[in-house]
C-alpha cells in the first residue's frame, strides 16, 4: 500500500507541478505527517524533489525530471477499459483517438493482463442515456468541444424557454457535461456562469480571441453545486401523504431521488399505512405524479392538491361510467 502511495505522490507532482503537503494529503487521503515521511523516503531513493516554505511554497520535482513508471496493475488495466465511453467520445470527435489508444494499450499489456482487461469489454457495458430517451445529437457539439479545449470565445444563438426565446451571446466555454445522454455546456457569460443545453444551440461560431479560465474553477464541483441548487429551487412547497404498504414499496420508483429520500426520512406509521412529507414543485406537477400511483396514495395536505386529485378522479369516474364514454369501439 505504501509503495503504491509513493508512486501516486510522484505522479501527482509530475502531472500537477508544485503542490503543498496539505494538497497532497487531501489527494491521497492521508495525514500531512504521512506526506512528510513519504517525501523523505523519495529523497532517500534519489528522486530530485525539493520543497519551498511560505504561502507560495510546496513540493516540486526538478525541472525536466520524468518518472519512467509505466507499469499497470491488473485492476488498473481493467478499470481503463471499463471507463471508456466510445459513444460520447465519438460525439466529441474523439472516436478514432479512443480506438487507437485502446489498441496501443492492449499491445503494451502482458498477455495474462491483456486477457483480463479484454474481458471487461465483453462482460460490462455502460449505456449513458436514461430509459425512454434517445441520446441527443447536436451538429455543434464538436465545435463547442473544440472551443472548450482551446479556451476560445464562443458566439452562440441559443433557444430558451423564456422570452426572448432566441438570444445571441458570446460565452467563455468552461466545460462539457454528459448527463443522462444529454450534453450541457457550462460557460461564463458577461456576469455569471450558466448552463446551456447543447441541442438548444441554433448556431455557433468559434472566435479568434482566447480567454483565461478562472483559476479556481472546478467543473465537477460546480456541476454538483448547480444540481443541488436546481433541486432546492425546483421544490417550492411540501405535501403530506398516506401511502399503502404497496404504495410505500413502489414510491421510490415513481419520484425523484430527493423526494424518495424525504419520504424515507419523514415516514411514520399511520393505521397500517405510512404518513410521509415530501417536497413538491407545484400542485399541478404533484397531482400528475401522485395520480400514477392510483389508490395506493392519499393526499392529506395541502388542501389545494387534495382537491386537484379529487377533481381528476371525479372526471375519470364520469368518463368511464356506463354511458359516459364518447368514443366508439
Amino acid at each position: 500500500m505504501r509503495a503504491s502511495r509513493l508512486v501516486s505522490l510522484l505522479l501527482l507532482l509530475q502531472t500537477k507541478g508544485r503542490m503543498t503537503a496539505q494538497a497532497l494529503a487531501d489527494e491521497l487521503e492521508v495525514s500531512v505527517r504521512t506526506i512528510y515521511r513519504d517525501v523523505e523516503s523519495l529523497h532517500a531513493a534519489g528522486v530530485p524533489l525539493y520543497g519551498d516554505a511560505g504561502p507560495g511554497g510546496g513540493y516540486q520535482l526538478l525541472d525536466g525530471y520524468r518518472t519512467r513508471l509505466t507499469g499497470l496493475t491488473e485492476q488498473e488495466a481493467e478499470s481503463l477499459f471499463l471507463a471508456g465511453l466510445p459513444g460520447p467520445a465519438a460525439d466529441l470527435g474523439l472516436g478514432a483517438a479512443v480506438s487507437a489508444a485502446h489498441l496501443k494499450l492492449m499491445a503494451a499489456l502482458p498477455s495474462p493482463m491483456r486477457d483480463r482487461a479484454a474481458r471487461m469489454a465483453t462482460r460490462f457495458h455502460l449505456d449513458a442515456p436514461a430509459w425512454y430517451y434517445d441520446p441527443e445529437r447536436s451538429p455543434f457539439l464538436e465545435l463547442v468541444a473544440d472551443a472548450v479545449w482551446q479556451a476560445r470565445l464562443l458566439e452562440v444563438s441559443y433557444r430558451r424557454w423564456q422570452a426572448p426565446e432566441e438570444v445571441t451571446r458570446v460565452l467563455r466555454p468552461l466545460g462539457l457535461v454528459l448527463k443522462a445522454g444529454r450534453w450541457y455546456l457550462v460557460a461564463l457569460g458577461s456576469t455569471r456562469i450558466s448552463t446551456y443545453r447543447v441541442t438548444q444551440i441554433q448556431a455557433a461560431r468559434v472566435l479568434d480571441d482566447t480567454f483565461d479560465r478562472p483559476a479556481d474553477f472546478d467543473l465537477a464541483a460546480h456541476w454538483a453545486a448547480a444540481l443541488e441548487d436546481f433541486q432546492s429551487r425546483q421544490h417550492t412547497g411540501t405535501a403530506v401523504l398516506r401511502l399503502s404498504p404497496r404504495g410505500l414499496e413502489s414510491f421510490s420508483s415513481n419520484v425523484l431521488p430527493v423526494v424518495a429520500r424525504a419520504a424515507e426520512e419523514s415516514a411514520v406509521p399511520d393505521g397500517g399505512w405510512t404518513r410521509v412529507t415530501i417536497p413538491i414543485e407545484s400542485v399541478g406537477h404533484a397531482a400528475g405524479m401522485l395520480l400514477r400511483m392510483g389508490a395506493e396514495v392519499e393526499v392529506l395536505e395541502p388542501l389545494e392538491l387534495r382537491e386537484r386529485v379529487s377533481s381528476v378522479v371525479r372526471e375519470l369516474s364520469a368518463l368511464y361510467a356506463p354511458g359516459g364514454a364518447t368514443g366508439v369501439c
